[in-house]
């Protein structure tokens, strides 16, 4: 576990933690003053040179950002494909994949909505079907299911959602790996929640493609994200629908030669000064240790949903064999926006979760919104104090 003097030292190179509460890492982290620094170090050499002579300049510490990576993830740099967004990483990934009619994508409940939006465009354009595993009865995708269904339905895809946006679940993507390698089944998961928070092994994981964002919990600028892919992946020659000069060279009029790493799911332009602040934030989380990290968000959530389960009328709505850094709560009666404007007047960072983004898990709970609180390891329990009674305040004056 982190020692209380890390734990100062941390927020001491976090600026915002002086100014804010800040419980809101699922939506944007701080970034700490390392990535800061990597950003503007970029941006200074690019007013002075100009942008391709401070890339070409830069070009080693830009290289490194898919080491750095690559070790977070305990996987090989080829493995790595930087992207603008976690979405834009998981948009790229499904595009990969050849679907036809009548093929059908496999997934969970207990997802992310713009991923569902993806699925029903193909359904569409394509004509495909989405199927959906069941949810065991304490929470998260039953893996007897996935291969049931598997065995039933061949899916194209297998598609999960390491850990809802609206949920502090996190569910059993490696035992779905294992399921999906068995069976030869192209394997996607969505990490967008996961990286930063959880120590992860892609080796463990066993997916084909993961795809995550830094703004969250890797504390990195917003704009940068990346898409792992998998050995089997780039040796099978699978691409995204489209690529550029920067994914495949032009070998002749009518020929092009792909990338031989996960190169082929990059585009040629980005904003390097991010590039960079993502290699910072990469290498903070790794000098922190993910291990400790995700001991340390773990417990604080953990604690966080029991400080407000003793309030009279909130209720926990988080679910599942395994809980992680997202804590959400529903309180009948309550405006959703009142009492979020009530913790902004306190400077309290959270967010608000609304149907439209949770269909399935809303609809069944007969709620249309939560409030999501998502600590990270720079925050205190007094923090959590703080906010629990600011809401049982409130709840005592309506």
């Amino acid at each position: 576990m982190l020692a209380t003097e890390q734990i100062q030292r941390y927020r001491l190179e976090t600026p915002g933690t002086q100014h804010h509460i800040h419980l809101n890492n699922a939506g944007a982290a701080l970034m700490p003053e390392p990535v800061m620094e990597a950003i503007k170090r970029h941006l200074e050499l690019e007013s002075d040179h100009g942008g391709y002579e401070a890339a070409a300049m830069a070009r080693g510490r830009i290289q490194g950002f898919y080491q750095s990576l690559a070790k977070l993830l305990k996987c090989e740099p080829r493995n790595i494909a930087f992207a603008t967004n976690a979405t834009d990483a998981y948009s790229r990934a499904l595009s990969a994949v050849p679907f036809r009619k009548g093929d059908s994508i496999l997934t969970t409940r207990e997802d992310y909505v713009s991923n569902q939006l993806a699925f029903l465009q193909l359904v569409n354009r394509f004509g495909i079907k989405i199927r959906y595993a069941d949810t065991l009865p304490a929470g998260g995708v039953d893996p007897d299911s996935v291969r049931d269904m598997i065995q039933k339905e061949r899916p194209r895809l297998v598609a999960v959602t390491h850990m809802p946006t609206y949920s502090g679940l996190i569910q059993d993507v490696a035992a779905v790996g294992r399921i999906c390698r068995e069976h030869d089944i192209l394997y996607l998961v969505d990490g967008c929640q996961t990286a930063g928070q959880l120590d992860l092994d892609m080796r463990e994981i066993g997916c084909d493609f993961f795809s995550a964002t830094f703004r969250k919990f890797l504390r990195g600028p917003r704009g940068t994200g990346f898409l792992f892919v998998s050995d089997r992946v780039l040796e099978s020659g699978l691409h995204p629908l489209f690529i550029d000069l920067h994914s495949a060279n032009w070998t002749g009029d009518t020929t092009y030669r792909l990338a031989d790493s996960a190169r082929r799911f990059e585009l040629w332009e980005r904003a390097y000064a991010l590039v960079l602040g993502a290699r910072a934030a990469t290498e903070y989380a790794l000098a922190v240790n993910t291990v400790h990290i995700e001991q340390r968000v773990c417990q604080l959530a953990k604690d966080l949903r029991q400080k407000l389960a003793s309030v009279d009328k909130i209720e926990v709505l988080d679910r599942g064999a395994a809980l992680g850094g997202i804590v959400t709560l529903h309180i009948a009666g309550s405006s959703p926006n009142n009492l979020k404007a009530v913790l902004d007047q306190a400077t309290i960072n959270c967010s608000l979760v609304h149907i439209e983004s949770a269909r399935f898990d809303f609809q069944e709970r007969d709620i249309e919104w939560a409030l999501r609180l998502s600590p990270h390891y720079y925050n205190l329990n007094s923090e959590l104090d703080e906010v629990t009674g600011i809401l049982d305040e409130q709840i005592n004056r309506s």
